[in-house]
């Protein structure tokens, strides 16, 4: 049984939202939200969030500024000649936890991925007024699609896990976990989970 209970239609009246995010938007946001991403994302796999936390310990500025920018947990394949990249889904979010509080307290205000996130980083989401988001897996080459442009950031010797910057345009995603510490899995889970199609 899908989590969201009811198929999804991504042509319908999803929620746009601009990337970075614009002020109040984080937390008008809640657990269950369908959105579409447009705008400025950056991508970052085991190793990116290995060196940030390393940079920060070393007291070392990071290649970006976090405030107000969505970090999507992804290691995009090669891009097929006449593609920008090439299949780009999410990846476990869970192996990040360990990273993610150091990062939130940097002012990045969501990440995404997929699969449920850890007590501690959802008490640190709550805590710098944060948001995790859920893209679909299993469709990589589809969301593929809906990123417009690629820029190597950072830590190019890592190759798909170095840091990137996507431009995206109708990236769709889920409201996992919001501002307030609702937690969409586990509503859907309880039978109160809203309904989508």
């Amino acid at each position: 049984m899908s989590l969201l209970r009811a198929p999804l239609n991504l042509s319908g009246d999803l929620e746009k939202v601009v990337l970075p995010f614009e002020d109040g938007v984080v937390e008008s946001l809640r657990a269950g939200d369908l959105v579409n991403l447009s705008g400025t994302m950056y991508t970052g796999r085991d190793q990116t969030h290995r060196r940030l936390c390393a940079l920060l310990k070393e007291g070392k500025d990071l290649p970006v500024d976090l405030s107000g920018q969505l970090l999507y947990y992804v290691g995009p394949s090669p891009a097929r000649p006449g593609k920008v990249i090439g299949a780009a889904g999410p990846t476990t979010s869970y192996r990040m936890d360990v990273y993610t509080p150091q990062l939130l307290e940097q002012g990045l205000k969501a990440t995404l991925g997929k699969g449920a996130r850890t007590n501690p980083v959802r008490q640190a989401m709550q805590e710098h007024g944060a948001i995790y988001l859920a893209a679909f897996g299993g469709a990589g080459a589809f969301l593929s699609q809906r990123i417009k442009a690629v820029e190597l950031i950072a830590f190019e010797d890592a190759g798909p896990e170095a840091m990137f910057r996507f431009e995206v345009e109708d990236f769709p995603a889920v409201v996992i976990n919001d501002v307030t510490g609702r937690d969409f899995y586990e509503e859907v889970a309880a039978g109160s989970g809203k309904q989508t199609g």
